[in-house]
C-alpha cells in the first residue's frame, strides 16, 4: 500500500483573497517503506535537537517557523531558514518518497470555480493514475492500494469528494478518446481520508515543508526572495513525481 501525506498551502477565497495561489503538495511512500523513512526523519529531528535546540516536539509548521514563530524565536530568524534548508535537503535524500503537487491560480478562474474540489480531486486522480501504471517505487506488490493522510482541512467536503469519485468521476477525453469525458472511478484509494494534527506527524510536516516552499517558489515574501529560499523548491527535484503532469518541468499540475 502507498501512502500519501498531503497539506495545502494559501486559501480557497476568489474574492479578497491574500494570496494568488492554492496549492496541494503530497509526499508518497510505500508502507513498506515506511519506517525506515520515518526513522530517518526522527534521526535528522535529534540532529536539529543537538544542533540548534529545537525539541523533538516543536512542530516544523514552515510559514509560522519563519515569521511568526513564537517561543522558536529564541532561534534566530537565519538559523530557522538555515533548517528549513536543511530538512529540505534532508526530504529529497529519502529515496522512497515521491512528491505530486497540484496549483490553483486563482486569478484564471470564474467566479463559481470551486477551487478546493478542483485541487484535491486533481490530486487523488494523480495518485491513483501513478499507482495504476505503476509509476511510484516499485514496490514487488503486485496489486497496491492507497491512503490518504492530511492535516485538518474541510474534511466533510474532502470526504463526500472521495466518496462521489468512487462513483462518478469524469475526466475530459485526450485526442486517443476522442471528444468528451470518461467516467475514471477510483479504484485504489481505499477508506476515508484520516485526518491527522500536523504536530503530530513528522511526514505531514514534510508536506507542509513542501507546500511553503512551492508557494515561496511562486509568490515569494521579501524576506525569502532576499535570502533565495524561493529556490528551495528546486532542490526536491530527486522525489518529483514527473508522471504526474508530464508537460511540467517539475511535474506540477498546474490548473
Amino acid at each position: 500500500m502507498y501512502l500519501m501525506f498531503a497539506d495545502e498551502s494559501g486559501d480557497t477565497g476568489l474574492t479578497l483573497s491574500p494570496t494568488r495561489y492554492f496549492l496541494l503538495c503530497a509526499l508518497v511512500v510505500h508502507e513498506l517503506e515506511w519506517k525506515a523513512c520515518l526513522l530517518k526523519l526522527v534521526e535528522f529531528r535529534r540532529e536539529l535537537r543537538r544542533d540548534y535546540g529545537l525539541k523533538l516536539r516543536h512542530e516544523i509548521h514552515a510559514r509560522e517557523f519563519i515569521s511568526k514563530p513564537g517561543e522558536l524565536a529564541i532561534i534566530p530568524k537565519y538559523k530557522r531558514l538555515e533548517i528549513l534548508r536543511k530538512f529540505v535537503d534532508k526530504i529529497a535524500q529519502i529515496k522512497a518518497f515521491r512528491l505530486i503537487s497540484v496549483v490553483v491560480d486563482k486569478q484564471t478562474k470564474r467566479p463559481d470555480y470551486d477551487v478546493f474540489a478542483n485541487a484535491w480531486q486533481a490530486l487523488i486522480q494523480r495518485f491513483e493514475n501513478t499507482i495504476t501504471y505503476k509509476n511510484f517505487p516499485a514496490s514487488g506488490n503486485t496489486r497496491d492500494c492507497g491512503l490518504l493522510s492530511c492535516d485538518k482541512t474541510d474534511e466533510p467536503k474532502l470526504t463526500s469528494l472521495i466518496r462521489k469519485m468512487r462513483h462518478y468521476n469524469p475526466i475530459p477525453n485526450n485526442s486517443f478518446h476522442g471528444p468528451g469525458y470518461r467516467n475514471v472511478t477510483l479504484n485504489h484509494l481505499i477508506e476515508d481520508p484520516v485526518f491527522r494534527d500536523s504536530a503530530d506527524s513528522f511526514l505531514i510536516q514534510c508536506a507542509d515543508l513542501c507546500a511553503y516552499l512551492l508557494q515561496q517558489n511562486l509568490s515569494p515574501s521579501k524576506y525569502m526572495k532576499e535570502k533565495s529560499g524561493h529556490n528551495y523548491f528546486n532542490r526536491l527535484k530527486p522525489i518529483l513525481c514527473l508522471k504526474a503532469s508530464t508537460r511540467d518541468p517539475l511535474g506540477i499540475v498546474r490548473l
